[in-house]
């Protein structure tokens, strides 16, 4: 669990970094500059057991198209597409259906959801929405969603499925390799889309303000959180770990507070409180629900 935390808190500062390209580099661009740089930052680790993997790569080549489009080319774009026409708030709601997801699509693979999970998920989304609407339920009512949030909506669906596809990772495909592949794979899958959008967008200039947050997102938000959240998938399961991604809209308020000075209100604190509650509950789940 403390992996999948580690995924979520550096995935928390994505938001952050990705709004301050909103107008300076175009979604697809964005996202495929960022696998590149990821690409080339797994590339050194992965390439002494990239020889004797090959085979294995080779066979496993369709699982590895699905799972590279699922979570690579898809994913990641479709939040930055999402950020273009809808505001911070509708995606922090539909972000908090991905956990849900998740479990509905584990369901599907004979996953067991035990009571003590689907009650502790449901008070950290309680949670989660009562700190999006900061304490007011006609709030919610009032929200105008746009087309963004269908991007959005589909981003937490191509994230669900590539969490629960990790499952069936082939064993003989370390950790490290797959990750090369995959990012591989995502950058050769979004190479059309990144042309098309070059000739329609034109480019972006390469300044500090542009290059500064590639960077952050390339090494940290794909290469690092990518391994920290397949390893805690490894370890405890895709429906377990997406429980901790209840804990996005927390660290999001406390990074707020600590890098750009909002204030944090009573309220806050509570939906906080009552987040990290039902996640430590559904954490706690008996072996018979494993």
């Amino acid at each position: 669990m403390l992996l999948a935390a580690v995924a979520t808190v550096v995935w928390s500062g994505n938001f952050v970094v990705a709004r301050a390209l909103h107008d300076a580099v175009p979604p697809v661009q964005t996202a495929f500059w960022r696998w590149v740089i990821a690409l080339l930052a797994v590339l050194p680790l992965a390439w002494p057991q990239l020889r004797a993997q090959w085979p294995a790569l080779r066979r496993h080549a369709g699982y590895l198209t699905v799972a590279s489009l699922l979570g690579i080319a898809c994913f990641n774009t479709f939040i930055y597409q999402a950020g273009q026409s809808t505001s911070a708030t509708n995606m922090a709601v539909i972000a908090a259906a991905s956990p849900l997801l998740i479990v509905v699509f584990d369901r599907f693979t004979g996953r067991r959801i035990g009571g003590r999970r689907a009650t502790g998920m449901l008070i950290a989304l309680a949670g989660v929405l009562a700190l999006v609407a900061k304490g007011s339920p006609a709030a919610l009512l009032e929200l105008d969603f746009a087309t963004g949030d269908l991007w959005m909506l589909a981003a937490g669906a191509t994230f669900a499925g590539y969490s629960v596809l990790l499952r069936r990772r082939p064993k003989e495909i370390s950790g490290i390799v797959f990750l090369c592949a995959t990012f591989a794979v995502g950058v050769l899958l979004l190479a059309p889309a990144y042309a098309i959008s070059l000739s329609a967008q034109g480019g972006f200039a390469p300044t500090a303000s542009t290059v500064g947050p590639l960077l952050y997102v390339g090494v940290f938000s794909s290469a690092i959180a990518y391994f920290t959240w397949n390893k805690a998938v490894a370890l405890v399961g895709a429906a377990r770990a997406g429980i901790v991604y209840y804990l996005q809209p927390l660290v999001v308020a406390v990074l707020s507070f600590a890098l750009l000075g909002e204030g944090v209100t009573v309220v806050q604190v509570g939906c906080m409180a009552v987040i990290v509650g039902g996640v430590a509950l559904a954490a706690k789940e008996r072996k018979a629900d494993r």
